[in-house]
């Protein structure tokens, strides 16, 4: 499966940095974007809007003030589900998602990977 991490940075002490290694120790592909240049699990992180196919889960590390300027870009995508892990909650945003056909869950990211619930 293809995760999109959107908040994604190369601090090791951010939880978007321990959610690309820890997807990626899990086997998923992933796709990190982020407002900074960097990398993160050997991969570089996009500054851009890259127009990914096969996104299953977009992952927000991007709290919901700064969230609006993305809602075309994450619905766009039309991945399968998105996740609103803590502190990223915006029943705006999972209204829109819902409405699209786009499952929403307020859940982290590496709590699911370490119960197997991903």
């Amino acid at each position: 499966m293809k995760t999109l991490v959107l908040g994604a940075t190369d601090n090791p002490d951010r939880y978007a940095y321990r959610a690309v290694h820890a997807l990626q120790t899990h086997g998923h592909e992933v796709v990190p974007v982020g407002i900074r240049k960097g990398a993160v699990g050997g991969l570089p992180i996009h500054t851009d809007r890259p127009q990914e196919t096969g996104i299953d889960t977009v992952t927000l590390y991007v709290g919901p003030q700064n969230q609006p300027g993305w809602y075309d870009y994450i619905l766009g995508l039309k991945p399968r589900r998105i996740l609103f892990n803590p502190g990223t909650e915006n029943p705006e945003l999972e209204e829109l998602a819902q409405k699209q056909g786009i499952e929403t869950e307020e859940a982290c990211t590496l709590v699911l990977l370490s119960i197997g619930q991903y």
